[in-house]
């Protein structure tokens, strides 16, 4: 049985979430991904008006007049929700956990997209599969991922990107919009998300906590890694300590954005001290520019 806490977390995050959704997010959803899963069916000769960018050149060149691909809809899209559920979102040194802030995430997407007539799917991970559910429609599976996020314990305390999109690639059998939410803790996934990434329209979402970027003046901390187990101490006041973090923390921030960008990835980073609405929002119109 469900403890009340967690309905009552469900529903918090239901009416949060559906708000901004209604109000802000919906039309972003339905603008970026509506053309996403489009099949071609004829071509016809250009009006003035039509999307330039849809001429097919080829026919163009044989008929010495411009004409148009032109493509039918297809009436649903899958989407999946890929969500890192290891230790290390348990972590929040504000007012939420990352785990809270991925779920809400997760959700908004989730009601964004069954507003769509998509259908939704489900895959939480760690360093194994933790649970999933298979694509459907409808507000009542919407919560039953809501639930999931958020009552699931995972079995395995570390993180396995490459475990989680080798098993999304074997249960997927069509194109789908995936949204991979993680901290992105974790190093060997780079040949997974490659082949992911060319398959299917993969977005990233990164979550991190303003306290893993920098550490409050607190004297000397005892910190523990919640997938490794280890610990180690660390002096916050000393400037040298603090200097060394901070460069280890923004070269692995450069060299990630270095990879993401060689292999064409759209990664969003989120940080839970900040509203995600807008950041998503502006991504969207961003990536519906490119389109």
């Amino acid at each position: 049985m469900i403890p009340k806490e967690i309905l009552r977390k469900v529903k918090q995050i239901e009416i949060r979430t559906r708000g901004v959704v209604n109000n802000l997010f919906g039309g972003e959803y339905h603008t970026v991904f509506k053309g996403r899963g489009m099949t071609f069916s004829e071509v016809r000769q250009y009006q003035p008006g039509d999307d330039i960018r849809l001429i097919d050149w080829n026919v163009t060149a044989r008929n010495s007049s411009p004409f148009l691909k032109i493509y039918e809809e297809e009436r649903e899209l899958t989407v999946y929700l890929l969500v890192d559920i290891s230790n290390s979102g348990q972590f929040g040194s504000i007012n939420k956990l990352k785990k809270e802030f991925a779920a809400e995430i997760a959700s908004v997407l989730g009601f964004s997209a069954i507003n769509n007539n998509d259908k939704v799917g489900l895959i939480l991970f760690s360093s194994a599969i933790e649970k999933y559910l298979s694509p459907k429609k409808g507000k009542s599976h919407i919560l039953r991922i809501i639930r999931e996020l958020l009552y699931t314990v995972p079995r395995k305390n570390d993180t396995s990107i490459q475990i989680a999109l080798e098993y999304f690639l074997k249960v997927s059998s069509r194109r789908c919009v995936v949204f991979l939410i993680s901290d992105f803790l974790d190093d060997s996934y780079w040949s997974s998300l490659k082949v992911a990434n060319r398959k299917h329209d993969l977005i990233g979402i990164k979550i991190s906590d303003p306290f893993e970027k920098s550490f409050p003046n607190s004297g000397v901390l005892k910190v523990k890694d919640a997938e490794t187990g280890s610990s180690f101490w660390i002096d916050t006041s000393s400037k040298k300590q603090m200097k060394e973090l901070k460069n280890e923390m923004k070269e692995r921030e450069i060299n990630l954005k270095r990879k993401v960008k060689k292999i064409g990835f759209d990664l969003i980073s989120l940080s839970t001290d900040k509203d995600f609405v807008e950041p998503l929002i502006k991504f969207f119109r961003s990536r519906e520019r490119r389109l």
